[in-house]
């Protein structure tokens, strides 16, 4: 997506808490249970569900508890190639290599 968001990252954060609180709900589980399912702290958690703030690593332990890990593997994927062109284009960039030659 190459234009602007109509969110902040405020807002985002806080709409994925609402949905990680959902999918908790929905397996009816109390936040204890998340929590200790997660390894995380209690405290986290609510501060999480309530404002959006979470580290990244809790975050992903939250989502392998709720067994929605998996739904990470779609961000920020490669776009895919739209014509054959652009596939073509794609296999004919030279790889990057690092170091001296």
């Amino acid at each position: 997506m190459d234009g602007f968001s109509l969110q902040t990252p405020e807002q985002v954060a806080k709409s994925l808490a609402a949905r990680f609180k959902a999918v908790r709900l929905a397996k009816g589980w109390k936040q204890a249970t998340l929590a200790e399912r997660s390894g995380i702290s209690l405290a986290s958690l609510r501060r999480f569900e309530a404002s959006g703030r979470v580290s990244f690593q809790h975050l992903l332990a939250l989502a392998f508890a709720l067994n929605r890990l998996d739904d990470f593997e779609a961000l920020l994927q490669a776009p895919r190639p739209s014509s054959m062109a652009e596939l073509e284009a794609a296999e004919k960039r030279p790889t990057r290599r690092r170091g001296r030659v």
